[in-house]
């Protein structure tokens, strides 16, 4: 059969080049296949849906040739997938499970069972999806989630629109939970319809196989393409787009980021009653279309239907009155406490109604996804990526729920399968399984002076220790957000412009920090420069550019973040670094040792005023910092030589000697002592100044 290579709703990314490179592997085709599948968001969600291939393989203990089934593992994504998270599984012994199978109350023992159909014990854990592939007789399966399909299979009148598209060649079976007896029951209507090429399953996704890795994939982009020409060619038929526009002159999209950033901290102080939560805000353009829409409150009500969509977005969303939102903060705070509640009381009930004798305790009542009429989404979750992906996950709901409404009426998940699968027991031996979060797990760390050496030295180790991170700074911002990226992922790190003598430059990074994250936990004044002279050199010039950078800076960048701190109402660090020459008076550097010392008071001032909001504020005192530090790069380096009658090379040695332990300073270890003051460590230490110094006797706070 001749294949359509040219589609306008999904992306054909086969290189023929690549995949001749792979010819003969069909393990390695089936991986190039299902990171194709999973580059396009039209196709599937970050870890939804799941691919296989049955290959022959040599028996290790027999020496015979056996069918194995290699299929994605637990929790993977197929757009990344590699061969460590497929699990693989004798296809024989997996057939053979239907004589232990007894019925839709045993379900839950079955997935315990595969591990005995192994073929290679150390492969990943199988998902719940492995006897829906396993038990068809298809070499090659795709199991996706496109909007287009799932936007049918939500439909009232799916089966039939299902058979206007496709007649015979598809089939369908009515929504029923992931498990054994779905796979008996695919199994069967494939067995029964010898010439389908897919089907459908109600309220949740596709399955579609060929026997070629390049057919199976041809055929999904085929029936996802037929899917959503025949909604695009439906839309508007019946009436508006979700009813209309109900909202008709929202704001500009740099109003409506604004309106975002100034309520985006209450939201996610609300958002963290249970745990810290990390934010994700987005006015795409589907979104907008939606929120501003007559039938926003009705859909959104009904939820979302395919599982994978549901588990990451909750019962449904909280959506907000647009007019009550445009009232002053204070107003607009109270709403948001009174809706908050309401939502928690709302899920609690939704509890109550349809827990089991066995089911998990109740998890987080707070929302996810909160939707604001001409704003946009704001979705929350423990970690960036997962709010991120939330978000993207509502926009496919929206997606579906746009679909289904323009060809028939959609139709959410009832609440008791709602439930069934959120507090399914399975789903949370998963949540068990998973590892503990770090000590700064759901914390955001602004770090001004961010891409110097010491400022990217505090953001590195925060990163590690589970923080995403906003650094400001003047310069080298696009070569310090790529590099943190590529160390610890794409949504652990964001880089601004800042001027810190200027309170616009500061709001604004600020807000980029909040509409990025959802606000911010832990600040670092690190911003800083510096100037050796002697009194009779020092000009005025000298003297104001000293103190507007070090102490009006780190004034004004401590007034401004504890405003969003204080919206939080979760606490919060300031750490503030200054110097030891803060405390002890070095030769020739009488401006830059004053602001220094300023720096350290301010601190203990803003620790004492700060107390009662759960807010510390503690210093790190360094000394002679000089491998990779942008101070020693101008003409400091110079003026401490001078000073002490050195040359610039003997500089390491000479600070090195001068202290108890000999030791020449790092970045690292300045980086270090700010992590001990924001992991909970020192979680009752406030107004304290800790000198990395090597031991300078003199500097001794007592």
């Amino acid at each position: 059969m001749e294949k359509t290579l040219t589609f306008q709703h999904v992306s054909y990314l086969w290189d023929e080049t690549k995949a001749a490179e792979l010819a003969g592997d069909e393990v390695a085709l089936f991986l190039y296949r299902s990171n194709l599948l999973g580059a396009d968001l039209r196709l599937t969600n970050y870890a939804g849906g799941n691919t296989s291939c049955k290959i022959t393989e040599t028996d290790p203990v027999t020496g015979e040739s056996v069918p194995v089934m290699w299929v994605k593992g637990s929790g993977g994504d197929i757009g990344t997938l590699t061969k460590a998270g497929c699990a693989n599984l004798y296809v024989d012994k997996l057939h053979a499970l239907k004589n232990r199978y007894r019925g839709l109350e045993h379900e839950d023992e079955m997935v315990g069972l595969f591990e005995y159909c192994l073929f290679d014990p150390k492969c990943a854990t199988p998902s719940i999806d492995t006897p829906l592939h396993g038990l068809l007789p298809f070499k090659h399966i795709d199991h996706l989630h496109p909007d287009a399909l799932i936007a049918i299979a939500a439909s009232k009148d799916g089966e039939q629109i299902m058979k206007e598209i496709w007649g015979d060649t598809m089939g369908w079976l009515p929504w029923q939970k992931p498990g054994f007896d779905l796979g008996l029951q695919l199994e069967k209507i494939v067995a029964e319809n010898p010439g389908l090429r897919g089907v459908i399953l109600g309220g949740h996704g596709l399955f579609t196989w060929g026997d070629t890795s390049y057919e199976s994939y041809i055929n999904t982009l085929e029936v996802i393409e037929m899917a959503a020409t025949y909604l695009e060619a439906n839309y508007g038929k019946k009436g508006p787009v979700f009813g209309g526009v109900k909202l008709e002159n929202g704001p500009d999209e740099a109003t409506r980021r604004r309106m975002a950033a100034d309520v985006m901290p209450v939201l996610r102080g609300l958002a963290s009653g249970h745990r810290r939560m990390l934010g994700h805000y987005t006015d795409d353009a589907r979104v907008l279309e939606f929120v501003n829409s007559h039938d926003l409150a009705r859909l959104a009500q009904k939820g979302t239907s395919c599982p994978d969509h549901f588990l990451r977005t909750k019962i449904r969303p909280l959506v907000l009155d647009e007019a009550i939102m445009h009232q002053p903060l204070a107003a607009v705070q109270e709403y948001l406490q009174e809706q908050f509640a309401a939502y928690r009381q709302d899920y609690a009930a939704y509890y109550e109604r349809s827990k089991h004798p066995n089911s998990p305790a109740m998890r987080d009542a707070n929302p996810v996804v909160i939707l604001w009429p001409g704003v946009g989404m704001f979705t929350f979750a423990k970690d960036k990526q997962t709010a991120r992906v939330a978000a993207e996950f509502y926009t496919n709901a929206i997606n579906v729920m746009k679909g289904a409404e323009a060809v028939s009426e959609y139709t959410g998940l009832a609440e008791q399968e709602a439930f069934n699968i959120e507090y399914w027991l399975l789903e949370e031996a998963k949540l068990q399984r998973m590892a503990p979060p770090k000590a700064l797990s759901g914390k955001v760390a602004y770090v001004t002076g961010g891409t110097g050496g010491i400022g990217k030295a505090i953001c590195e180790e925060l990163l590690k220790f589970g923080a995403c991170v906003v650094a400001v700074d003047r310069d080298r911002l696009e070569e310090t957000q790529a590099d943190l990226r590529k160390q610890f992922g794409k949504d652990s790190a964001l880089t601004a412009s800042i001027n810190v003598t200027d309170a616009d430059s500061i709001a604004e990074s600020l807000r980029a920090s909040v509409l990025q994250f959802g606000g911010v936990d832990i600040i670092v004044n690190c911003a800083g420069l510096s100037i050796s002279k002697p009194l009779a050199d020092t000009t005025q010039a000298d003297w104001d550019i000293l103190n507007d950078v070090l102490v009006k800076g780190q004034f004004l960048v401590s007034q401004a973040a504890v405003t969003i701190l204080r919206q939080q109402a979760l606490g919060g660090d300031i750490v503030n670094i200054a110097s030891k020459n803060g405390l002890v008076a070095g030769p020739n550097n009488v401006a830059y040792g004053t602001a220094k010392a300023a720096q350290l008071h301010m601190s203990r001032l803003l620790a004492a005023e700060l107390g009662a909001d759960k807010i510390r504020v503690n210093t790190v005192n360094p000394d002679a910092v000089l491998r990779g530090s942008k101070i020693w790069e101008g003409e400091w380096a110079a003026g401490r030589a001078k000073a002490y009658g050195i040359s610039v090379e003997e500089l390491p040695a000479h600070y090195a000697k001068r202290t108890l332990l000999g030791e020449e300073l790092l970045s690292e270890d300045i980086a270090k002592a700010v992590r001990v003051f924001v992991d909970g460590s020192l979680s009752k230490s406030t107004g304290n100044v800790l000198n990395v110094d090597g031991g300078v006797a003199m500097a001794f706070v007592r």
